[in-house]
C-alpha cells in the first residue's frame, strides 16, 4: 500500500508541474501539497488498514471541499 501512495505523490507530482507551465499557479501549489502528503505518507511503513483509512478520509475532504467550492463560490460564466 505505501507503493501506492507514492505513485499518487508522482502523479499529483505531474500534475503540479503541468499546472505550473499552464500559468495556474493556485492549483499547482494546491497540488504540491497533496504531493508531499502523499510522499510523506507512502514512507510511514504504515499497517494496510490505516493506509484505507487514510485515503477513504483523503476522498471525504475532497469530496466536501469540491461539493462546497462547485455549490457557493463557482461562478459558472464569469471567468473570462
Amino acid at each position: 500500500m505505501d507503493r501506492v501512495f507514492r505513485m499518487l505523490a508522482f502523479w499529483t507530482g505531474i500534475f503540479t508541474v503541468m499546472f505550473y507551465v499552464g500559468h495556474m499557479e493556485t492549483m499547482a501549489f494546491l497540488f504540491l501539497a497533496q504531493t508531499i502528503f502523499f510522499l510523506g505518507v507512502g514512507y510511514l511503513k504504515l499497517s494496510e488498514r490505516m493506509y484505507i483509512y487514510l485515503f477513504a478520509t483523503y476522498c471525504t475532504v475532497f469530496f466536501v471541499g469540491f461539493t462546497f467550492y462547485t455549490n457557493f463560490i463557482l461562478q459558472p460564466g464569469f471567468g473570462h
